[in-house]
């Protein structure tokens, strides 16, 4: 309709180092870049697609993906940060199980498995935030604005928004020893509205507000018995159940099918995980219907299918990667990184879980070699923790730039050692062509072009008695290049 022409399908080294960033978070070694290119078999890349789905691999890139969805890089509660690696052990636990979506968030939001009762410790004493994060993420809809005040551009009310935080504001996170947490839910207590902001006097109390889903009705419960007393919450025990759980309904009401958001939310999420953008871009505000998705057909029949699925994300992810749409050339007139119909593959920096991991796999690099001098991951969440500014927009900056260019532990891996990629160059056979081609297939998943081979086979026999310097020279040069940093 828009007279719009897709790039080509991808060439077969862009497709491989493609997919194994996004299925297993980390580029291909050598030995499977030569295994797969060499294959003749037609199949080859959705048989390759079933062999990462089923990897370990696959299973922490997903943990990684939803522990930034759900905490981000800086948790407003430092309590969060404590067991960070223990939700993380959660997540890749939920996806090795391939639990259903709809079971994985019920999971979360229930709160009673190990690792999992992280997400509330982040909200302690912050229901309101707690409504607004779980609003966007797994109903894709902004509540923000109706904090304060009616939002101005979509129907959400005040009383929405206090509506949705009254089935947190009985929440309250225990103390389980060992830097472990428990979450306990009161049986009374609600949000208390005063009105607008503007309306809001100092020492205006307000009326408490009954929980209401989302768009719906308000949650019917029944009456605590006269003279009921709370009891108390006391550390490293397990806390009694409520009389009347306001946690469960929300759960209950959030993941079941016939939820007008929840389906259609992650459909969308997915989606933009593996394609740059959402149907509806920012992928947290889909909103009401009145948004118009750029392509609201294939939105629709996504959340149909994956609800017609139980929920099973591998099936989904499946669909979306063996697509014509995934598998596009990432090279054409459009500019943008993240193309809006999608006529071309997007091109993404890679995440600091992924860089490192990719800097040991493209030099052969052993972890154990880090042992006397630290691994360095402090260094590297902080020049690449945050490379895009939460809309996939590149920000890499000058701090990141200079990083690449003179820090020791990136040379580190371009270093020759007995066993890596410097070490297999200086000593391999062959001509320095042939070298030349298996230092590209390593880094960048592809082989030079001619120019390319002629300059480096220049640089590289131009001093034999230099040449383990010049062999790092070149390794280093392909590392810090730009695609390297990109997932192209």
């Amino acid at each position: 309709k828009d007279n719009i022409t897709p790039a080509g399908r991808s060439s077969d080294s862009v497709f491989l180092r493609r997919i194994y960033i996004d299925l297993v978070g980390v580029v291909p070694s050598y030995e499977q870049t030569i295994a797969f290119l060499k294959d003749s078999d037609p199949q080859k890349r959705a048989k390759l697609i079933d062999k990462l789905l089923a990897e370990p691999r696959y299973t922490t890139q997903q943990a990684h993906f939803w522990d930034l969805v759900l905490f981000g890089r800086h948790p407003q509660n430092i309590d969060a940060t404590r067991k960070r690696d223990g939700f993380t052990k959660w997540l890749a636990g939920q996806f090795a199980k391939n639990e259903p979506y709809d079971r994985i968030v019920k999971n979360l939001l229930t709160a009673e498995q190990e690792g999992s009762e992280l997400f509330y410790v982040q909200y302690r004493n912050a229901p309101e935030e707690a409504a607004t994060t779980v609003s966007r993420v797994f109903l894709g809809t902004q509540l923000q604005c109706a904090r304060c005040h009616d939002h101005p551009f979509e129907a959400w009310t005040q009383k929405d928004f206090f509506g949705m935080t009254g089935f947190f504001v009985r929440l309250v996170v225990i103390e389980a020893g060992n830097k472990k947490y428990r979450i306990a839910e009161k049986s009374t207590g609600d949000v208390l509205f005063a009105g607008s902001v503007k309306e809001t006097k100092p020492g205006m109390k307000g009326d408490p507000v009954k929980p209401k889903f989302l768009g719906g009705l308000e949650l019917k419960e029944p009456a605590v018995p006269k003279g009921f007393k709370e009891p108390d919450f006391k550390p490293n025990a397990n806390p009694p159940k409520p009389a009347f759980s306001r946690k469960d309904k929300l759960v209950e009401w959030i993941t079941a099918k016939e939820n007008p958001y929840f389906a259609r939310a992650v459909a969308n999420r997915v989606w933009s995980q593996f394609m740059g953008r959402g149907f509806v871009h920012p992928v947290d505000d889909l909103g009401s219907e009145k948004k118009e998705p750029s392509h609201p057909a294939l939105l629709k029949a996504i959340a149909a299918g994956i609800v017609a699925h139980q929920f099973d994300l591998k099936w989904l992810i499946r669909e979306i990667v063996n697509s014509e749409s995934y598998q596009l050339a990432d090279n054409g007139p459009v500019k943008e990184a993240m193309p809006p119909m999608y006529e071309r593959a997007r091109v993404r920096p890679l995440s600091v879980e992924e860089l490192m991991p990719s800097l040991r796999v493209a030099t052969s690099y052993d972890p154990a070699w880090m042992k006397n001098t630290g691994d360095y991951s402090d260094y590297f969440m902080r020049y690449f923790g945050e490379p895009n500014d939460g809309q996939g927009h590149f920000q890499g900056g000058l701090a990141e730039h200079l990083f690449l260019n003179n820090a020791p532990m990136i040379r580190q891996f371009a270093q020759p050692r007995k066993g890596n990629l410097g070490d297999t160059l200086m000593t391999m056979k062959g001509t320095w062509e042939e070298k030349v081609d298996r230092l590209f297939l390593s880094v960048l998943s592809r082989t030079p072009s001619a120019a390319e081979r002629e300059r480096f086979v220049k640089h590289l026999s131009s001093d034999a008695k230099m040449t383990p310097v010049l062999v790092e020279e070149a390794i280093w040069v392909l590392i810090s290049c730009s695609e390297f940093r990109f997932n192209r």
